[in-house]
């Protein structure tokens, strides 16, 4: 069957690559993926899937149905559809037309690779003129970036008879067509961050008469920085980054409120679950030793997306007859990035990897730069991957059957 989703897939490339630059020239952010969502549906449905839309909010969720007397247990493929606030800066003919907002993390390829393997596995079933054992359920999501589509989606009853899920991810120094796999944590975990200071306003010349938050502010985030090296483990990363500060009314007056926001990435669960008192005794312990007071606010977001080995071994024995010798790269460092793709693995075995779209013959940008380019050829090699890989898991179950 590889050489027929090879035909399949390359036969429908070039419309692949259409709807790919139409998704990148409209990109939504993070819960308002409205028009993406009725696009993806109207692929969805000319190729006659029934698809579910609204579905996390602006979610689309289709079903390939399998043999569910065989086996009732659900395949699912996960995509995300969402765009940052970043304005374009790619020379490219379909670039963005929405100013200040772009694909820069490639989420317009994921959706074509989720709409490919559809596709693909669709026309697949009736070549062989029998369903799969099972049903694949392919879930395009709302809301990555913000790490809240996951959630939604999950409260929506999209994990429902799910036993195992599969994810992608480009990666632009990953070479387009290769494979990029890793076995347990891939990700880290991600937490919002909430520091708000309290002290007592005074004269800018009279400090000793006031509580300077402002200076307590500072000591906070040194400290963060400094005890993460002493009082944190130091073969379990930890990473606290503070991104906004905000406080003060004038230039001549002693600040009496200062809030602090950032994000608390981390690898090991031991490390993630100490996190919040850690972070609220050194903020509490310094706010008391100059008479201040404090509030902190620790929001869990997403953990370490955990691939399993068995679906990751799976991908790579697919990745390598389908792409050939050679094609894939095991990543040997897990990344401090999140992806809320970790809740669906926090529920179901689960394994994401990463689709190289990296150019050998021009400057690759990182995802989230103003000029972050893919190579569209690999969206071929995403599909065929994908799509095969999906094929041979519902034989593995068939055979353990």
């Amino acid at each position: 069957m590889l050489s027929t989703i090879q035909t399949i897939a390359a036969k429908l490339s070039p419309r692949l690559i259409d709807i790919r630059r139409h998704i990148h020239a409209h990109p939504e952010l993070s819960g308002q993926e409205y028009q993406t969502a009725a696009y993806i549906s109207g692929v969805l449905s000319s190729c006659g899937f029934h698809v579910q839309e609204m579905v996390g909010k602006t979610g689309v969720v289709a079903e390939l149905p399998g043999m569910a007397e065989t086996n009732p247990n659900i395949l699912a493929i996960r995509t995300d559809m969402d765009a940052l606030p970043i304005a374009e800066k790619a020379d490219v003919a379909f670039a963005s037309q929405k100013p200040g907002i772009m694909h820069a993390c490639g989420h317009d390829a994921h959706s074509t690779v989720g709409l490919g393997t559809a596709m693909v596995l669709a026309e697949l079933s009736q070549v062989a003129q029998q369903p799969f054992p099972g049903t694949t359920r392919f879930l395009f999501q709302p809301a990555e970036e913000t790490a809240q589509g996951a959630k939604w989606m999950i409260e929506d009853g999209v994990m429902k008879d799910v036993a195992a899920i599969l994810g992608i991810h480009v990666f632009p120094s990953i070479p387009s067509g290769v494979i990029g796999l890793r076995h347990g944590a891939l990700t880290a975990a991600a937490d919002d961050l909430e520091i708000i200071i309290h002290g007592e306003s005074g004269h800018g010349a009279r400090p000793h008469e006031a509580i300077d938050a402002i200076w307590i502010a500072a000591q906070i985030v040194t400290q963060l920085q400094q005890s993460i090296s002493r009082t944190l483990n130091p073969l379990h990363p930890a990473v606290v980054t503070i991104g906004q500060i905000s406080g003060g009314r004038a230039p001549n007056v002693i600040a009496d409120r200062v809030r602090l926001t950032g994000t608390v990435r981390s690898l090991h669960s031991d490390t993630h679950n100490l996190l919040p008192a850690w972070i609220e005794n050194i903020a509490t312990s310094i706010c008391h030793l100059h008479g201040a007071t404090c509030e902190v606010n620790y929001t869990r977001r997403c953990t370490s997306v955990m691939n399993d080995s068995a679906l990751t071994n799976l991908v790579a024995t697919c990745a390598t007859e389908a792409l050939g010798a050679g094609r894939i790269q095991w990543i040997s460092d897990a990344s401090m990035g999140a992806e809320d793709f970790a809740n669906y693995t926090d529920l179901v075995p689960g394994t994401m990897f990463r689709l190289g779209v990296g150019f050998a013959d021009k400057v690759n940008h990182p995802l989230h730069h103003a000029q972050f380019e893919i190579d569209e050829d690999a969206i071929l090699a995403g599909v065929v991957t994908m799509a095969y890989s999906a094929y041979r898991y519902w034989q593995n179950q068939s055979s353990d059957a």
